[in-house]
């Protein structure tokens, strides 16, 4: 079509139709040969069709599915959804655009939309228009160009599918076009089309040839011969008509030229690369990369080269296209161009390199990466060289088939061709080394010698970050301790030579580089500047991405450093950005075992962020910076300013360590308050170790659970325990703090969704005292992520006032961090860790390894329990609690295997035997993790068992693991016994276990104790019948232990696993015999059975045969053991101990305890001693630290030495405290032990291990807070034989003839003729102990029980559910049955005595008569809670107040779910009421018989009205009937149906 006006077959109507969307769109345009100028042409080609259609027109009308001029107003309902809502000029339904509209259906209706005619355009030329392509069946749209001489059309965009209900721009390049041309928008229906498609503002830009000028005598300017045009000079011979007449095009060397319409030219294929450049015209064979079109023509006739990265090329395959070899450029500078064309999803690299020498890669001159659009792009590149060369244009292939990149018109200016061939480069011989020259020594093959005088220094010394040799020698080899990279050298670090040649290029390795390096197109993905001096020119060290493939590794090491001192610290500044960016790693490497401390992957955004790396102590080490590559090279990853800070070790010295320092094993000495934070400053771990850091609650690293933090259950969302070793997010930290490795663990908050709203969870610490003095909190934390929003610590009192004492906001690094807080405060207080993550963003916060100090003493004045209403007391003994049958058992005697209730309720709690019917038994989940151990019952539609052991149904029950949502590979889930006591070497347990076929993972039995944790059991392999079985572990002799069931997660172990039926057998240590205890430092009594070593002679048996508490001579003689009955000596001096001469009160001598004390006689002694050592605050002189030491240093020992003592507080305002310390050698005071006590207990025991590295002394210091009526003592104090030799103790003969009697607690020795002769010889009265048999004053009468402390109570209270005795003696022994009311149980015989037996004066139980004891008279404290004792003739009995019952009022009543429960005053009124009542209807009974029996007389039949029957004659009219009013009821104190008591109640109500 040659005319340049618009054809409009259907002419310009208000009145449109709407046009169809075909497949493909043709739009062709022809530039009239009047327009001379761009206004013309912009006048003309641009429109927004809201006038007209601008010469646009439908060029295959007549099948009802045309192109349209229209706007959404002018349209019938019938077709207004066949077009926009409003055109995109104006966004309105009354502007307008082109649209297909759609009349009728066939195969073969085709849309073609036809511009005007256009004559040619400038090699700037763009087109951009607004298109609409939207709906289900809308089909493509391609657009076309047609040179008007031409049948060839070339398709130069395209649109394939639906583009949502929007307007979408394109742009096309047109480029330079030497003949007249059109556009065609084409669209096919194929009769399935259905949609919307309409095109608005066309826009043409650039278009337009250079206009003429006079004159052009600008330099390096040409002037055109005939279009009189100015151009560049560097536009001549680029194979572009830049003129308009290709005067710029004459002359031209056609060997320095390539168009490829006839070929390669004088270009070559490499034969070293991976493939070939190929040759095409066209679109390449894929869709949506590489060009349309050639640049040299425009159209689909023309040639160019292209890289195809379909199969069977691979990632970073490359192909090399090589230039004829060119002459030196010495008078000239030679100039390169080219036309690129890299449009495509996995567009990867383009390079042009320059060499010299024929077998290397050259120079790289220019390079660039990624999507550059769908367009030709010009590049010119100026060459120098001294030597001939070549040029080589290399592609390499993305990771995806979308990745073709393509050439055309290449061209050389000012260049002249080499008529030889480069030469190749022979590498240079390397250079001898030089060897170093070592001074005269004396040195060893352990020594290092130093350069300047040869002195010697250990091996160890060298490269350990501290100068040894006085020229620094010993250091120079190894790496720097802080390099900037600024001296653009590596600092010694250094990269292993790659396996592969030395000239490959493409290996992903470190360099260094700064900004001034940066290629077009790395600007996103490398530091523009340096982090050091924040300029181009800085430099940094890069692991560059352009080279390698997916997954490579690039590691760069240090020299082996010989030692790291405890606190080394790796400090750098890291650069991670890019869409693709891989990740960074720090790793330590000794000899073949490499270890991970710190990672982090993906990008991290545009800019520097600071790492620190803690690696504290290792030996002959290298540290490793590791790179590993992401997908593409859009990527690098850059490190600057590396640092090793405080990396030098520990100084030896000859120096004593400070009053402020604590002495290490090593005799180091470190500040005191780096001791015990989880941190090895010693550099052996002695100031870490459990004997002197204990096992508070207080330290918490989090390895297995929350120690004595708790979750708040308000929340709803937790922080988690979690090891590192679980696949990790970006953010996550890479290892724990504690342990420094992948296995530690540490607790989490993370963000589980991408979109999930801000979640809040807390954990509280224990209750702190206000008492508490140097009392801190240390801990470590890790935030990360931007979805990391709030850490804060939170101070909260016991009366909720709250106070904020860190809050940490939004990410703080990707590294551990150490906080330390000092805490005070006027009331007791929790702490609160509370952390927010959330809103959209991945961010997490962990915390490892908390400490509170020894300085934070646990507070006894608020509990949880004081929040309830408070309960009776004098049911059962302080400290002691209540079996579920109302007797009584202490904390000892419950999780012992024994049941000392007599129902076993005091093992019910303690996570024993169960088979999980009626409820867990004790066990419980740890509150820790992510999923926990449920209880469930069968399925057979999960991966549960279909059915439990116990029953063998589907009702039964079983605990099982539950599946949740977040669960992930390695959570893990612990169920927990309470702490056993001591189990007996024969102890084993049994469960039954299930793992489904469909389900991977394991189940674990772990067992903790003081010593750690250990695993005794592990199955992961599923039963393929899905049976249940068996398992059974051998236990042996444990103490203080508790059994865990861990579920680990592999990938689906949720429900698939679970356990029933568990089972103790044998476990008891009742009746244990052993000839050799299991633990070699236990004490085997002579009844064969053990205990441990430190309850030997502490003044109380632990043996039952008291055989612990025999001959206990050495024990009390080592110095500061004292039982202070030192008569008129100095007690200072007889017991080894002195008062502190810098306290404020002295201790002292007492006897007699103040009033309001429970036993305000006695001290605790055994025998006749009175004296004891206490602190009281009454006293006048000023102040509140009273403190005693032994005289004498004990040596230094770990876990060997034990304090045993007795104190006794009087405290009503909770504010005393007793306090134990060790006193190092250096003066340095550490607390071992602390107490405040909150009730009168009588004299408590306690025993406190010691520990130190060096000798030390032992301190007692009571702080009495300044307050009044505070009083603390001491007594009985003895120091293990372990204290005295600072090793195992040897036992010690007997000091005593063999016809003598060896005190127990005194270097004494008496004839055995006086033992048991009623008279105390031993100073301790231990002669007259178990002397139950002989004749004595002090035995108690026939009806009276002695309990141990000589104290005699009637044989009444013996085994009746309530202790007497102070050690609970009287219900120690007893039968594990019960008797009738009224009856009493005889222990001996097993026998009830009936009631009517009970004081007849006939003794029918032979055990202490107990049946005849107390007739006459009721026992002191008999009747408990408030109750009356009334003696009766078969002995004492007590009337119980309300809510409580039993013999001795000492069982608290329960409501009975059956009825009402009624107390004695509310019975005696409804039976008052009754009564009243009841007369009344006897009276009107009789009358109403009466009554009756008169109508009898002159009635047959009729049964009456009887209204009221007397309830106690019985039916008037049928005496065989004793029963049938409603109103009858029975004694309430003999026992009544309960019914009796709601139908009387009934129907007083009515």
């Amino acid at each position: 079509m040659k005319s340049s006006y618009v054809h409009l077959p259907f002419g310009v109507q208000k009145t449109m139709f709407p046009y169809k969307y075909l497949p493909f769109l043709a739009l062709t345009f022809s530039i009239p040969s009047s327009l001379k100028n761009l206004e013309c042409y912009g006048t003309v080609a641009d429109c927004d069709f809201e006038a007209n259609s601008c010469g646009w027109f439908e060029a295959s009308g007549g099948d009802d599915f045309d192109w349209t001029w229209s706007s959404q107003s002018s349209l019938s309902a019938d077709f207004e959804q066949q077009a926009p809502p409003g055109d995109h000029t104006h966004g309105t339904a009354q502007g307008h655009f082109m649209f297909i509209l759609k009349n009728s259906s066939n195969l073969f209706q085709t849309a073609k939309l036809q511009s005007p005619t256009f004559s040619q355009t400038g090699p700037q030329c763009t087109l951009s228009f607004w298109f609409y392509n939207y709906g289900l069946s809308v089909g493509a749209a391609e657009l076309q160009l047609h040179l008007e001489n031409s049948k060839d059309a070339t398709a130069l965009w395209r649109v394939l599918y639906n583009q949502g209900n929007q307007w979408s721009e394109a742009t096309v390049q047109l480029g330079r076009l030497t003949e007249p041309f059109y556009l065609s928008l084409k669209k096919v229906s194929l009769s399935v089309y259905s949609g919307v498609s309409a095109i608005d503002d066309i826009h043409f830009e650039g278009c337009a040839l250079p206009p003429p000028v006079e004159s052009c005598d600008e330099p390096d300017h040409f002037w055109c011969g005939q279009t009189k045009a100015c151009v560049g000079r560097h536009q001549l011979c680029d194979l572009v008509d830049d003129c308009g007449d290709r005067t710029d095009e004459i002359d031209c060397a056609p060997e320095l030229q390539c168009d490829f319409e006839n070929g390669i030219c004088n270009w070559e294929q490499s034969v070293e690369d991976d493939f070939d450049w190929t040759r095409n015209q066209g679109p390449t064979s894929t869709l949506n990369t590489g060009p349309m079109k050639d640049n040299t023509l425009g159209t689909a006739t023309g040639h160019y080269l292209y890289i195809e990265t379909s199969g069977p090329q691979g990632f970073q395959d490359k192909a090399v296209l090589l230039s004829p070899i060119l002459n030196a450029t010495e008078a000239s500078n030679c100039t390169f161009r080219l036309y690129y064309h890299m449009f495509g999803k996995h567009i990867y690299q383009l390079a042009v390199y320059q060499r010299i020498w024929s077998n290397s890669r050259g120079q790289l001159l220019w390079q660039i990466f990624g999507d550059q659009g769908d367009r030709w792009i010009r590049k010119h590149l100026p060459i120098s060289s001294r030597q001939p060369f070549q040029i080589l244009i290399v592609a390499s292939v993305g990771d995806g088939f979308t990745g073709d990149i393509a050439i055309d018109d290449l061209s050389f200016m000012d260049c002249t061709l080499y008529p030889g061939n480069l030469p190749m480069d022979i590498p240079n011989p390397p250079e001898p080394s030089v060897p170093v020259t070592v001074p005269p020594h004396n040195c060893t093959d352990d020594e290092f010698v130093c350069r300047s005088n040869g002195h010697c220094v250990g091996k160890i010394q060298q490269c350990d970050f501290r100068n040894d040799c006085p020229d620094k020698s010993d250091e120079s080899s190894c790496v720097l301790e802080v390099c900037t990279f600024e001296e653009r050298n590596l600092c010694k670090w250094y990269q292993p030579e790659p396996a592969n040649s030395p000239h490959d290029a493409n290996t992903f390795r470190w360099g260094l580089s700064n900004g001034i390096s940066i290629h077009h197109g790395e600007e996103n993905h490398r530091p523009s500047v340096d982090h050091t001096k924040n300029t181009t020119d800085g430099w940094y060290l890069y692991a560059d991405s352009s080279n390698g493939k997916f997954g490579d590794l690039a590691d760069i090491l240090t020299p082996v450093i010989s030692l790291m001192g405890p606190r080394c610290t790796l400090v750098f500044w890291t650069y991670m950005n890019g869409a693709t960016v891989g990740s960074l790693q720090v790793l330590i490497k000794k000899g073949n075992v490499i270890s991970k401390v710190w990672a982090q992957s993906g990008q991290q955004g545009p800019r520097w962020k600071k790492v620190e790396v803690f690696l504290g102590t290792h030996s002959h080490a290298e540290i490793v910076f590791r790179a590993k590559r992401g997908i593409s090279y859009i990527g690098d990853v850059a490190v600057d300013d590396v640092s090793f800070r405080d990396c030098s070790p520990l100084l030896n010295t000859n120096r004593k360590c400070a009053a402020d320092e604590f002495t290490c094993a090593s005799k180091h000495c470190i500040l005191k308050d780096r001791l015990c934070d989880f941190v090895n400053d010693c550099a052996d771990n002695s100031d870490e170790t459990m004997f002197i850091c204990g096992t508070s609650g207080g330290r918490c690293d989090f390895e297995f659970d929350l120690c004595a933090w708790e979750q708040d259950q308000d929340e709803g969302f937790d922080w988690n325990l979690k090891s590192s070793n679980v696949p990790t997010t970006s953010t996550e930290p890479a290892v724990d703090h504690t342990l420094g490795n992948s296995s530690g663990h540490y607790i989490l908050l993370k963000t589980y969704f991408p979109q999930q709203s801000v979640k809040t969870a807390r954990i509280s610490s224990p209750v702190i005292s206000k008492r508490s003095k140097d009392c801190k909190i240390i801990f470590n934390y890790h935030m990360y992520g931007p979805g990391s929003r709030n850490l804060i610590l939170l101070q909260v009192t016991v009366t909720n006032h709250t106070k904020t004492l860190l809050n940490l906001i939004e990410e703080q690094g990707n590294f551990w961090q150490r906080k330390e807080l000092l805490l005070s405060s006027d009331e007791d207080f929790r702490l609160k860790f509370e952390g927010r993550v959330g809103e959209g963003y991945p961010g997490n916060i962990a915390l490892d390894d908390i400490v509170l100090t020894k300085g934070c003493l646990p507070s006894l004045g608020f509990t949880e329990e004081d929040l309830a209403p408070p309960l009776p007391t004098g049911f059962c003994p302080h400290g002691y609690k209540e079996c579920q049958n109302g007797r009584c058992y202490s904390p000892e005697q419950s999780c012992n295997f024994a049941d000392d209730c007599g129902d076993n309720s005091d093992e019910n709690e303690c996570g024993g035997s169960c088979t999980f019917e009626k409820g867990w038994c004790g066990w419980k989940n740890s509150l820790a993790e992510n999923s926990d151990w449920v209880s469930g019952i069968g399925s057979h539609k999960s991966r549960r068992p279909p059915r439990d052991h116990t029953l063998g149904n589907e009702h039964g029950h079983f605990m099982y693991l539950e599946a949740t949502p977040v669960g992930l590979r390695g959570d893990k889930a612990h169920f927990t016994s309470a702490i056993w006591k001591e189990s007996s070497a024969a102890c084993t347990m049994s469960f039954w276990y299930f793992i489904s076929e469909k389900a991977t993972g394991s189940i674990q039995i772990l067992i903790k104790t003081d010593k750690g944790l250990s695993e005794v059991w592990q199955q992961s392999k599923p039963d393929p019948d899905n049976h249940w079985q068996k398992a059974t572990i051998l236990l042996g002799k444990l103490r203080n232990f508790k059994v865990i069931f861990q579920g680990i997660r592999t990938k689906d172990l949720g429900g698939g696993a679970a356990i029933d039926d568990i089972e103790f057998k044998n476990c008891t240590t009742v009746g244990e015999t052993a000839e050799i205890c299991s633990e070699a430092t236990d004490f085997l009594c002579q009844d064969k059975t053990c205990i441990a070593s430190h309850l030997v002679c502490d003044y109380k048996p632990d043996c039952s045969d008291r055989s612990d508490e025999a001959h206990c001579g050495y024990y009390v003689s080592t110095a500061g053991s004292c039982n202070f009955e030192t008569a008129s000596e100095d007690w200072t001096v007889v017991c080894g101990l002195t008062q502190d001469p810098e306290d404020d009160l002295d201790w002292a001598i007492g006897s007699t305890i103040p009033t309001e004390a429970l036993n305000p006689d006695s001290d605790h002694t055994p025998g006749s001693g009175r004296h004891f050592l206490y602190i009281n605050s009454s006293v006048s002189k000023q102040g509140s630290i009273a403190r005693i030491i032994t005289s004498q240093l004990f040596p230094a020992s770990l876990g060997m030495c034990t304090v045993r003592f007795w104190f006794y507080m009087v405290d009503p305002q909770i504010m005393g405290i007793l306090k134990v310390y060790i006193i190092e050698e250096s003066g340095l005071n550490i607390l071992m032990w602390s107490i405040m006590q909150s009730k009168d207990t009588g004299w408590t025991y306690a025993h406190v291990p010691l520990s130190s590295n060096s000798p030390f002394k032992v301190v007692f210091e009571a702080d009495l807070g300044g307050k009044e009526d505070i009083f603390i003592a001491l007594d009985d104090i003895t120091f293990t034989p372990e204290c005295a030799s600072g090793g195992p103790a040897l036992p010690q003969p007997s000091l005593c003839e063999e016809d003598q009697f060896a005190c127990f607690y005194s270097t004494q020795c008496v004839p055995d003729a006086e033992k048991c002769d009623g008279r105390e010889d031993c100073i301790d009265g231990s002669d007259e102990i178990d002397c139950s048999s002989s004749p004595s004053p002090q035995l108690c009468s026939n009806t009276e029980f002695q309990c141990s402390e000589s104290q005699c109570i009637p044989s009444l209270l013996l085994c009746d559910g309530v202790a007497d005795c102070h050690f609970n003696e009287d219900e120690s022994s007893c039968a594990n049955q019960s008797c009738p009311n009224g009856a009493l149980m005889c222990n001996s015989s097993g026998i009830c005595v009936p009631s009517h037996q009970r004081c007849d004066g006939m003794a029918h139980c032979d055990h202490f008569q107990l049946d005849e004891s107390s007739c006459s008279e009721c026992p002191v404290y008999y009747c408990r809670n408030g109750g009356t004792c009334v003696v009766e003739n078969i002995g004492p009995m007590c009337r119980c107040r309300q809510g409580w019952t039993g013999n001795r009022c000492h069982i608290r009543s329960k409501p009975s779910s059956a009825g009402l429960i009624y107390t004695q005053n509310y019975i005696w009124t409804l039976l008052g009421i009754g009564f009243g009542f009841l007369v009344t209807h006897i009276a009107v009974a009789i009358l109403c018989c009466l009554v009756n029996r008169r109508r009898m007389t002159r009635k047959s039949e009729g049964g009456g009205n009887c209204a009221f029957v007397n309830p106690v004659y019985g039916n008037c009219m049928n005496p065989e009937k004793t029963e049938s009013s409603i109103y009858s009821f029975s004694n309430p104190f003999y026992g009544a149906k309960s019914e009796s008591l709601e139908t009387i109640a009934h129907h007083l109500k009515s």
